[in-house]
């Protein structure tokens, strides 16, 4: 199987491991990983304390679209697989392999932020709006936070595929791929939490 020729210069630098066993930057990354569980903890507290405060509008079992959010999810589950071989064909030194999985995670990732928008859209013209009951806010600022995340994650893929056409990544510095890809599997256990706790569980 063919495969790209790395032109990077072999001489990166390599970042010293803690007393963890684990390099800096990794261990950056976990805490960073940490610190974002408390901020999505907070959310979804927020979201099952307000679920119940409709008052007027619509609830959750009235305006949700199960099946459609199901396809999304799917979608985004998928887009950790393909992350999953994009980081070992950097692994494998074939970059030709690499470009084509990174770029297939990205827009899978796009792909679901697309349907969230769409979703966003059909809740506005139903009456779901921010300011309509604590329960819309809430639902608002916790799958809008996602969004954020998951779009953040899409940026830094497209410009992992960008710098590995310009031949600044191979096998020597695939933890940056690694890393990456943490940050991105945990977007994608974080939203499976958030499709339990508001789509899956009937209130309202």
């Amino acid at each position: 199987m063919a495969t790209d020729a790395y032109t990077a210069k072999e001489a990166d630098v390599i970042h010293p491991e803690t007393a963890l066993g684990i390099s800096n930057p990794k261990l950056g990354m976990w805490v960073f990983i940490g610190s974002e569980c408390l901020f999505f903890g907070a959310m979804i507290s927020t979201y099952l304390l307000y679920v119940g405060r409709t008052q007027d509008g619509p609830t959750p079992v009235s305006i949700f679209d199960i099946p459609f959010t199901s396809v999304s999810t799917f979608i985004l589950l998928m887009s950790s697989l393909a992350m999953v071989l994009a980081l070992a064909a950097v692994q494998a030194g074939d970059m030709r392999r690499f470009r084509i999985w990174i770029l297939a995670t990205a827009l899978l990732g796009a792909t679901f932020l697309s349907g969230q928008f769409y979703e966003f859209t059909i809740f506005v013209a139903e009456g779901m709006k921010v300011e309509t009951s604590p329960f819309t806010s809430s639902f608002y600022m916790l799958t809008s936070f996602h969004g954020l995340h998951v779009a953040i994650g899409v940026l830094m893929l497209v410009a992992l595929w960008a710098t590995s056409m310009g031949g600044r990544i191979g096998p020597q510095n695939s933890e940056v791929v690694e890393n990456i890809g943490l940050y991105w599997h945990f977007v994608d256990i974080v939203w499976i939490l958030i499709f339990t706790v508001i789509y899956l569980i009937p209130v309202g």
